[in-house]
């Protein structure tokens, strides 16, 4: 089964105010594993950098000039993520901003069923606890010491570690050193001779001394 796990940062927090795209990230994962497989682009969103977004993620205006533009990458970023589910922390905003920028693109947007909000998912494991990437981080002790400030792909990294443990833990790592960990040897059993169960002549005595003991019992009753 292959799964997207995915990422975006932004220049704001409304893409029909004019807030666009300015970086994605995204991981592959294949049963539930990293298979090093990534997408990864800056993206120029032709518009300045608010303060508060800036303080964010740390992209400025003048960075972001340097790369392409989301129309010259929307291409390979279709071909990346397929037609298989996305694993989105906040599965709402970033599918709202993709789904803006294929609009103005006249491109097919994503169904919201693609998506697997792992927001939703950490509030019905952990009702009434944070559910931020950061405190997942911290319960699940994933190390996200890297995360001064949100990057899309070092944020899809942390999410695929948080995703496995919310299905059910790292029972095999995220890494595919260890892939044949859980292969089985067979060991032939070994055979034993069946044991007697047959009554021994003094058991048989015993058990005639102990019937004769009875009084008056059924099987000698006349119907």
């Amino acid at each position: 089964m292959r799964e997207i796990v995915l990422d975006t940062e932004t220049t704001g927090f409304e893409p029909s105010e004019g807030d666009r795209i300015v970086e994605i990230g995204c991981i592959e994962l294949f049963n539930h594993i990293p298979t090093g497989e990534t997408y990864h682009r800056y993206l120029n969103p032709e518009r300045d950098m608010p303060d508060a977004a800036f303080k964010v993620h740390g992209l400025s205006a003048e960075f972001l000039r340097g790369h392409k533009v989301i129309a010259e990458e929307i291409d390979g970023f279709l071909e990346f993520i397929g037609e298989d589910p996305l694993v989105i922390h906040n599965a709402q905003f970033d599918m709202k901003f993709l789904n803006a920028e294929l609009a103005l693109l006249g491109r097919p947007t994503l169904p919201m069923t693609r998506s697997i909000d792992t927001v939703s998912m950490a509030r019905r494991k952990f009702p009434g606890a944070q559910a931020n990437l950061d405190a997942l981080c911290r319960r699940f002790g994933i190390d996200n010491s890297a995360r001064t400030k949100h990057g899309a792909l070092l944020d899809a990294e942390l999410l695929a570690e948080v995703y496995l443990e919310l299905i059910g833990g790292r029972q095999r790592g995220l890494s595919l050193e260890d892939s044949n960990a859980d292969i089985v040897t067979s060991v032939a059993a070994e055979t034993r001779a069946p044991r007697p169960h047959e009554a021994s002549e003094a058991e048989r005595a015993a058990h005639a001394a102990f019937v004769e003991k009875i009084t008056d019992p059924l099987w000698r009753q006349s119907r």
